[in-house]
């Protein structure tokens, strides 16, 4: 119903800026959330940031607040996460994900759809 494609991850020097694009086809709705997450080896995934689609209001953890934006193109059906001062601390596979309603941001189980994560490494 809804496929996920992210891109922009890479290998970057602490200190670095990378901006990662997240393209959404199938069928989609204004009333949908975006949201980004991130899986570090070991871990468990973790909320980074959202956006609904519609009035384009945005949610942070509070780790990522002041590094990290999230923005969405509606005309492309694509967000993005833009990623500044990345720490090795920021090393992850990161997800795009869909959320078909409203609340509840930062649940990984509340979210209905994933794309296939991107690598970021951030070497000291």
């Amino acid at each position: 119903q809804v496929q996920l494609v992210e891109s922009g991850g890479g290998l970057v020097q602490a200190g670095a800026s990378l901006r990662l694009s997240c393209a959404a086809s199938g069928r989609t709705f204004s009333s949908y959330v975006m949201g980004w997450f991130r899986q570090a080896p070991g871990k468990e995934r973790e909320f980074v940031a959202a956006v609904t689609w519609g009035a384009g209001s945005t949610y942070y953890a509070d780790s990522m607040k002041g590094r990290f934006t999230i923005s969405r193109d509606n005309a492309k059906n694509t967000v993005y996460l833009q990623m500044n001062s990345l720490k090795p601390e920021d090393t992850a596979v990161y997800y795009c994900a869909v959320k078909i309603s409203g609340g509840y941001y930062t649940l990984v189980y509340k979210y209905n759809y994933w794309g296939q994560g991107t690598q970021v490494t951030v070497s000291s």
